[in-house]
């Protein structure tokens, strides 16, 4: 029987994982996620504000590759007795498992977000979001919650996609706070010409049908709250016996292999793993693809008796789009900090899409970033006895 490998979740991370195993392996390889088509997630606030995207079945993505889809939704992963149950009871056993589940939208724990706040997490959530912005007349108030990327790229897609709407930023910190200097600079030129209103320093204590309320009391009215200040993993791998940070994410080497469950390796957002510059990588599209080509050419590596080379993951920069003609990308030292070195304007916006372009088209052709090297597995894995764990 050939190896069973099980990818799961068909993110960035999740497709370039499996694309890169059917290249390198001789092996069953299956990935599973709840939807039928890959989702572009960092243009997601483009589908929220009536911008459509291309659609990408996952059928014609992995086509050629050897990789079979499968739809199902995860409910559990039993990471002693190597199977994953989907919700409605079918079970899929692997030799080794890839988990890419992702994240979600994050309440930070505060009330009111998952009952009244839309976010731009999820492909559904977006359309939810675009369905509400449609229904809003002229004057209405929208409040962005979050002054990271996320937040900046909605506030101002909503704001120059409807300029009849009052569009208002709040961030705990300073909006757009890892940005450079010169960066910040330009980000509240644009900011200003969309008439989004920026509140900087602002802690929200809970957020109700007409607004928020904030840590001092005020309440700040909108027709529409977008909450994008934080995301969370979903609970599959706490809820196992794999070892887990204190934020729900799989802890890794720097194989990206689970340090509690050597058949187990995971990437993206589900992942605590830590860059060049020794703290945790944050999630983000720039990290979660070279974690998936570091687990899958660890994992072909080591079924076929290889050398495993571990490359310390860095960051380069943040592009960022403020709307569809403007953009700031802003280069990071290896400790993700900002330099003196930042791309504005028009420019900018180009680098951006080509960034988003270059994403997508790599998931359509997820063979051809590297030559074939099929090799077949020799490494067999340990028996797992039925009913009993490690």
């Amino acid at each position: 029987m050939n190896h069973r490998i099980v990818v799961l979740g068909a993110g960035y991370s999740g497709v370039h994982a499996a694309g890169r195993l059917a290249r390198r392996l001789h092996a069953d390889i299956t990935l599973v996620d709840a939807q039928p088509e890959f989702t572009e997630r960092i243009r997601l606030h483009q589908l929220a504000t009536g911008q459509e995207l291309r659609p990408r079945p996952l059928r014609d993505v992995l086509a050629g590759t050897r990789v079979t889809p499968r739809t199902g939704t995860v409910a559990a992963v039993d990471a002693d007795r190597r199977t994953v149950t989907l919700a409605g009871g079918d079970t899929i056993r692997y030799d080794t498992l890839v988990y890419a589940l992702g994240s979600t939208a994050g309440d930070q724990g505060v009330p009111g977000v998952d009952a009244h706040a839309y976010h731009v997490a999820g492909r559904a959530a977006a359309l939810r979001l675009r369905d509400r912005l449609r229904a809003l007349g002229a004057g209405d108030a929208v409040l962005v919650v979050g002054g990271g990327l996320t937040g900046i790229e909605s506030a101002t897609e909503i704001a120059e996609s409807r300029p009849d709407l009052r569009v208002t930023l709040a961030a705990r910190g300073r909006a757009g706070g890892l940005l450079g200097a010169r960066a910040q600079r330009h980000l509240r030129d644009v900011l200003a010409r969309l008439g989004v209103t920026v509140l900087d320093h602002t802690e929200i204590a809970r957020v109700g049908p007409d607004g928020v309320v904030t840590g001092d009391g005020a309440h700040v009215p909108a027709a529409v709250t977008v909450w994008t200040a934080g995301f969370a993993v979903h609970p599959i791998a706490a809820a196992s016996t794999l070892t887990v940070s204190g934020a729900g994410r799989i802890v890794v080497d720097g194989s990206m292999r689970s340090v509690s469950h050597p058949d187990v390796y995971a990437v993206g957002d589900a992942a605590h793993a830590l860059g060049a510059n020794g703290e945790p990588l944050r999630m983000a599209c720039g990290s979660g693809i070279p974690m998936a080509w570091q687990a899958a050419d660890a994992i072909a590596a080591r079924l076929t008796g290889g050398r495993v080379r571990e490359r310390p993951i860095r960051f380069y920069a943040q592009c960022i789009s403020l709307g569809r003609h403007d953009g700031i990308v802003q280069f990071v030292d290896g400790d993700d900090r900002p330099t003196s070195s930042v791309l504005t304007g028009g420019a900018a916006a180009r680098v951006k899409e080509f960034v988003c372009a270059g994403a997508a088209w790599s998931i359509g052709h997820p063979t051809l970033l590297l030559p074939m090297r099929r090799r077949r597995v020799s490494a067999v894995p340990a028996p797992v006895a039925e009913g009993v764990g490690r």
